[in-house]
């Protein structure tokens, strides 16, 4: 690992254990290590399950776009490289954003597809996966809002993330309506930057030319992607399925410690609480777990102890469990840019 990147990894893990000490601290570490023994093991190994079906659902989100950009890789293949995609998500800081080059790394080395190709996978994967969010957010919000009226809480955690996700959907409007333009202006302002710090072997010339090539593949291969209608339903589809499974993976996790909750609390619940993913912490660690306690416990009304118990079982199971499946996959298919 390079000192640059074992610095930042060193940084966000320790972010994240001071996060969890924070936590541990307010909600008493006695009472959640007590609720946690309280779980029935049956259904903690069957939210384990769950979060299996969700990393197999995503998973084949990303082969049905690596096969509409021309890329075969056979299903239980991808199983593995989306799982050590989400490998190298979650201990880079910042997430999918900090993630995604190494992961597209990881897709061009175990499927022979181009970098630029691997990248628009990957980042289709991420960027589709935001459209069932939204849904989810839209439906669970609209039918706890009949039962029951919006805390300040919860209403400022909406209106946030209804901004940051309006926020992407114009960032990624505007770049693709002026993606011409970044082809063609976009690396001349690079290249002689890159040359003159000597981070790349080549001249400014070569190395624009070859800037101007990559990105134009890019964005045909985004455009491919876009106008593949029913491989895009196909992908659409995968990713609601993968969110269900989550909802089911947290369900389950609560009936392992006796509780029942609504389901429409945990539509916008999950989605919500990922997006603390895009904090400085290696995957989100330690801010997705906090924003899992600060919403749920105002709108379900359980202990903070028997939550904060129920997420680690949860986040156990998307978190730590495809880290190991992905971690493996990595070091089998011998992947050294995620060292």
């Amino acid at each position: 690992m390079e000192e640059r990147n074992r610095r930042a990894f060193i940084i966000g893990a320790a972010g994240a254990v001071a996060v969890f000490a924070v936590l541990f601290f307010v909600v008493g570490a006695r009472d959640i290590v007590d609720s946690l023994l309280s779980a029935k093991p049956s259904l903690v190994a069957a939210t384990f399950v769950l979060a299996l079906c969700w990393l197999a659902a995503w998973s084949l989100m990303l082969r049905t776009i690596l096969v509409s950009l021309g890329v075969i890789v056979p299903i239980s293949k991808s199983f593995f490289i989306y799982a050590g995609t989400v490998f190298a998500n979650n201990i880079t800081p910042f997430g999918q954003a900090g993630g995604e080059p190494v992961a597209a790394l990881l897709i061009s080395k175990t499927s022979d597809a181009r970098y630029e190709t691997s990248l628009v996978g990957i980042a289709s994967v991420d960027i589709l996966n935001v459209i069932p969010s939204i849904s989810l957010i839209l439906v669970g919000v609209g039918y706890y809002t009949t039962t029951a009226a919006l805390g300040d809480r919860l209403e400022t955690a909406v209106g946030s993330a209804i901004v940051l996700i309006a926020t992407i959907v114009l960032v990624i409007g505007l770049v693709w309506r002026y993606h011409q333009t970044i082809i063609d202006r976009l690396p001349s302002i690079v290249a002689p930057r890159l040359s003159r710090l000597g981070l790349d072997r080549f001249d400014s010339e070569t190395l624009e030319d070859d800037l101007t090539d990559r990105l134009g593949r890019f964005f045909e291969n985004i455009e491919r992607v876009a106008t593949d209608r029913w491989r895009l339903a196909a992908v659409v589809g995968l990713s609601l399925c993968g969110w269900l499974f989550q909802v089911a993976a947290l369900t389950v996790a609560f009936a392992a410690l006796g509780y029942s909750v609504p389901v429409y609390v945990l539509l916008f619940a999950i989605p919500l609480a990922n997006l603390a993913g895009a904090a400085p912490l290696p995957g989100g660690l330690g801010g997705i777990e906090a924003a899992f306690v600060t919403l749920l416990v105002p709108t379900t009304g359980i202990q903070a102890s028997a939550i904060t118990a129920v997420v680690l079982i949860f986040r156990g199971s998307t978190y730590w469990l495809p880290i190991l499946i992905g971690g493996l996959a990595v070091s089998t298919f011998g992947v050294r840019a995620v060292r």
